[in-house]
């Protein structure tokens, strides 16, 4: 009896102590810890955290309203109006975006027809632009009318066309398709250029303009597309004739176009084209016109073999 009082002793030991041990420890009974006696700082933190930023809101709020913003806000609106249209009148000094949009109201009907007389202009026989309270009509009411519309989808066709001929033979880099395009553009500027100045010399008093210029320029990139697709399509004698073909067509759009705008003072005059003078006038016609076959085939014939 005394050894089974002795194993009872010794199991019921280790419930002693942890009795005894739950009961060292005044929290440990406690599986949650109680907030409900938690004291009121803590709480009051939390609110304070969660309005802050009510109160920042309730403060952009209260700047907004205050008279002294709403006075600098409508004064930084009207600086900023001021300087769009300072900018404004500035841009239009320089690029006259009002008579772009003149050169640039055009429609389908228009475009086959501009085509069709830039590759075959030699049954047209009205050339003149048609007015309507002095001011010309816009390209789509009429076909002489000059426009930049194909001569800016042009160059960029003529860009395409360069890179295509050049993957075809394969010599296209980025870097030699960029070239292409600037020595385009380049050369387009000194032929512009170029007629300006001889129009000073020459001191005609014409209503050409630098934008006319730049469209008239600008056209013989139609035939220089035609030249270059023949010429992919059919060998170098593709590109020979079609380029041929098209440098003939140009050449008189171009006579016929600009000899009623350089000789327009004299027209207006009655007088024939006689004297020095209105000689100069139709030799700096034919010059402009004799030029756009050259550009043609300088800025085509390295494109085909």
């Amino acid at each position: 009896m005394d050894y089974t009082a002795a194993q009872s002793g010794f199991r019921q030991q280790p419930k002693m102590r942890l009795r005894n041990s739950s009961a060292d420890g005044p929290d440990a009974s406690q599986l949650f810890e109680d907030t409900s006696g938690a004291e009121p700082g803590s709480q009051t933190g939390y609110r304070n955290q969660q309005a802050a930023p009510q109160a920042g809101n309730f403060a952009g709020q209260a700047l907004l309203s205050d008279p002294m913003s709403n006075l600098a806000m409508a004064y930084g609106s009207s600086l900023a109006s001021q300087g769009r249209e300072m900018v404004d009148k500035n841009l239009d000094r320089f690029i006259p975006i009002s008579k772009l949009k003149y050169y640039f109201a055009v429609d389908t009907v228009y475009v086959g027809k501009k085509l069709g007389l830039l590759v075959f202009p030699y049954m047209h026989e009205n050339w003149e632009v048609s007015y309507q309270q002095d001011t010309p009509v816009a390209p789509r009411f009429d076909v002489n009318a000059p426009d930049l519309y194909i001569p800016a989808m042009g160059f960029i066709t003529y860009i395409l066309v360069a890179g295509l001929a050049l993957g075809t033979q394969n010599r296209f880099t980025p870097e030699l398709l960029g070239v292409q395009a600037s020595s385009a553009f380049v050369w387009l500027v000194m032929e512009v250029l170029a007629v300006l100045l001889s129009l000073y010399l020459v001191t005609v008093n014409t209503d050409l303009t630098t934008i006319d210029l730049l469209a008239f320029s600008g056209y013989k990139y139609v035939g220089m597309i035609v030249g270059l697709v023949a010429g992919l399509l059919f060998g170098r004698p593709g590109y020979y004739l079609s380029l041929l073909w098209c440098c003939a067509a140009i050449f008189v759009f171009m006579i016929r176009t600009l000899r009623l705008k350089l000789l327009s003072e004299a027209a207006a005059e009655g007088r024939l084209v006689r004297g020095a003078r209105n000689q100069l006038r139709m030799y700096l016609t034919m010059s402009i016109a004799a030029a756009q076959p050259i550009f043609m085939y300088w800025l085509t014939y390295h494109l085909i073999r």
